[in-house]
């Protein structure tokens, strides 16, 4: 079964401007408003990409004509052929990469991550036996087959289990290979035992690309109280009760995910009693505790996306203040305080700025522990920051 979609005659598409050394450099993308000519076709049909100079072949890829981003490169040699062999090709170092970062203590990561492992817009997460896939829009969707890419990594890796994931968090996929899903999959991190749905779950059923953060909150929780705010099912505070938190309060506005960070706690063996769940808004909690006077050793906030264009940065910065100034207010003088942003277009630099103004105007002053990002298996190319998205801000709060 192929891994890409019939190959037809590529549309030849040809750039207005001078982006060729961009494009050698690595840089995978090229926007409509770079090309000359917007040719019709479909979705996720191959394309070549010509220089603006002399017409010369520059990069092989698919292209989108319905899409900002309209053309998304495969391969900067202008020649390539975009057939099996290549997609193959790109699968197997991807797996190559993975076999050197993870051993049989955590069999939850990300196999495929996009143009990271220059597999443009395909995203592999593998849970133990089971996969999900997912398409980043109608491009990949018209150039990616992904019955053949979960034929291919069912014989290839062993899976006996790969799902689709189509919409975000509304059920909508379909099973390509083996049983249809009817409970949360089980897997391990660094030793740590979860669950994830795959079916409903937030991203592919689990955050995997905050893995080496939370074992970075697991070696500093020894003795201290911990707050997970924005908790999900728990992830990082397992990762604190594993690290001999002496007490580890976890906050979801969501039910169902309260309940499953119960589970999780019982998962890996816990005290119960060193673990209260509560389904409540983080915000509400944090006025609630600020007003009754509760600190804790160690607090915890990672909030969904306050910032997914680029028109609500400055109602994020607001959102991020707001959010750090309460949870320093919840610190213990000389506790932990870390703060994740999953906002592309927050960078780093104005993250730390937030984090700064936020501390400020809980009247605390902040000593950095460490500044982390997404780990090795969610690789990005070094010429396309915007896909580092991901921040992890540990401080000490004085």
């Amino acid at each position: 079964m192929p891994l890409v979609h019939d190959t037809e005659t590529p549309v030849v598409l040809r750039l207005n401007r001078d982006l060729a050394r961009t494009v050698k450099r690595g840089h995978p993308w090229i926007f409509a408003d770079s090309l000359r000519d917007l040719p019709q076709s479909k979705s996720g049909s191959p394309a070549v990409l010509l220089d603006n100079r002399k017409g010369q072949p520059l990069a092989v890829g698919f292209y989108d004509p319905a899409s900002p981003l309209a053309f998304r490169v495969c391969d900067s040699n202008g020649t390539a052929t975009l057939d099996d062999r290549w997609a193959e090709k790109r699968l197997r170092a991807a797996f190559a990469l993975r076999e050197t970062l993870f051993d049989r203590t955590t069999t939850g990561y990300r196999m495929l991550n996009g143009e990271g492992d220059r597999t443009p817009g395909l995203v592999v997460d593998v849970y133990d036996s089971s996969a999900v896939i997912k398409l980043d829009g109608a491009g990949p969707r018209g150039f990616w087959n992904t019955a053949g890419i979960a034929a291919w990594l069912a014989d290839a890796r062993g899976l006996q289990q790969v799902y689709e994931r189509v919409k975000e968090r509304s059920g909508g996929g379909r099973i390509l290979h083996g049983p249809e899903p009817t409970e949360p999959v089980r897997f391990l991190e660094h030793g740590l035992q979860f669950t994830a749905d795959i079916v409903k779950g937030q991203k592919t059923g689990f955050f995997l690309d905050q893995r080496e953060n939370r074992q970075a909150i697991r070696r500093l929780a020894k003795n201290r109280t911990v707050l997970n705010l924005f908790g999900y099912t728990g992830g990082f505070s397992i990762a604190a009760g594993r690290g001999f938190a002496k007490h580890v309060t976890t906050v979801d506005l969501a039910k169902p995910a309260i309940e499953t960070s119960i589970e999780h706690w019982r998962l890996n063996e816990l005290p119960s009693l060193a673990h209260e769940a509560i389904a409540s808004d983080a915000f509400e909690f944090l006025d609630d505790a600020t007003q009754n006077g509760r600190r804790w050793d160690m607090v915890v906030m990672d909030p969904p996306s306050f910032a997914p264009n680029q028109e609500s940065i400055a109602k994020a910065m607001v959102a991020y203040r707001k959010m750090i100034r309460a949870g320093a207010a919840v610190t213990h003088k000389g506790g932990i305080l870390a703060v994740a942003s999953c906002s592309s277009h927050v960078d780093l630099p104005m993250f730390l700025r937030v984090c700064e103004e936020g501390l400020s105007e809980a009247r605390c002053r902040g000593t950095m522990l460490g500044i982390h990002d997404q780990p090795a298996d969610h690789p990005t190319p070094l010429v396309l920051p915007e896909f580092r998205y991901l921040k992890f801000v540990i401080m000490r709060v004085e």
